[in-house]
């Protein structure tokens, strides 16, 4: 660890803006780990109360707690409200993103139209096409392909083998990681009574300010218009958002969602794994959907589950029930 990232304790409180309640305060940690293999010279958190018996055996430097599960310890610990997201303030501070530093290696290919902000890294055999604009400071990793026109702001991070697609537009600090595809043509064709004829995609992708998209997630372009990512979304691995879709500013999904073309999700909207989505459908902002449900029609604001998906109260009623269904078909008999 760098000198300069070591913190004593009564740094850590201010960064996580904490009480420290035990502990020397000069004393100092260089990272964080888990409970159990932290060692005197890092810190550890209690985000979860089923793992406070390891609080006991933890050779922590110190462990970010919160209020109640500080009462049943005398360690040296700093009080937060969010042992979590101190852990990732913490975390960050130990390990800041990378910023491009301006080497661009032999093996790339940048286009002569391609301009290129101030320290903008390009990895080994990357693919840069005519006209794209790279803003200051983005990092643009090994065989990533980029087409043409892309623009991609400043502060980026674009992992290995990621290809953007012409006309795709970045925002500032983007993360895309490793294998994701933006921009590919959305699905669309028209039956012609003898075969399904390919309807040209001719959108684009937009993805806003502070978005980061998961490893082998693909965004399709608009048939029409564009495909449209807000600001702050966070998506996970293996999603697939098809063509014109809109999703609303600071909503997350966890890995294996699948939305149809033309469906708009509201701001804010938190969804799990494997959830479907239907295509021209609308999703009010601050929606969440339960992991693997399937979304057929317009939600209002709530917590949905199941198949199709119910307000979860339901679900969990409907759940109970199915559960004694062979009991009940027996006694019907």
């Amino acid at each position: 660890m760098s000198p300069n990232r070591v913190l004593t304790l009564a740094e850590v409180a201010r960064l996580v803006d904490g009480e420290l309640i035990a502990g020397d305060p000069e004393s100092s940690i260089q990272g964080v780990n888990t409970l159990t293999d932290a060692g005197p010279s890092e810190a550890s958190f209690l985000a979860n109360s089923k793992y406070r018996s390891q609080l006991a055996s933890s050779r922590a430097g110190v462990v970010l707690i919160n209020e109640k599960d500080a009462q049943s310890s005398k360690r040296p610990m700093i009080k937060v409200r969010d042992p979590y997201l101190a852990f990732g303030l913490l975390q960050r501070h130990f390990h800041p993103l990378p910023k491009g530093r301006g080497h661009v290696h032999a093996t790339a290919v940048v286009h002569e139209t391609a301009k290129l902000g101030e320290h903008v890294d390009i990895g080994a055999h990357a693919v840069i096409g005519s006209e794209v604009a790279i803003g200051d400071r983005s990092i643009i990793g090994a065989g990533v392909v980029i087409g043409h026109g892309v623009r991609i702001g400043r502060d980026c991070i674009i992992h290995a083998n990621v290809v953007i697609e012409d006309g795709s537009q970045l925002g500032d600090r983007v993360i895309l990681q490793a294998g994701a595809i933006i921009g590919s043509d959305g699905f669309g064709y028209a039956w012609t009574g003898k075969e399904h004829l390919k309807i040209p995609q001719t959108g684009r992708v937009v993805l806003q300010d502070d978005v980061e998209i998961g490893a082998n997630t693909c965004i399709d372009r608009g048939a029409l218009g564009d495909t449209v990512i807000e600001a702050g979304v966070k998506l996970d691995n293996q999603i697939q958002v098809g063509h014109n879709v809109r999703i609303g500013a600071r909503s997350i999904m966890a890995s294996q969602v699948g939305i149809s073309g033309s469906t708009t999700i509201g701001a804010g909207c938190q969804v799990g794994g494997q959830v479907g989505f239907a295509g021209h459908i609308h999703i009010a902002p601050g929606v969440k959907v339960a992991a693997k449900s399937g979304v057929a029609s317009d939600l209002g604001p709530g917590t949905y589950a199941g198949i199709p998906a119910m307000p979860h109260r339901l679900w969990l009623r409907v759940s109970a029930v199915l559960q004694r269904l062979p009991a009940l078909v027996k006694q019907l008999r």
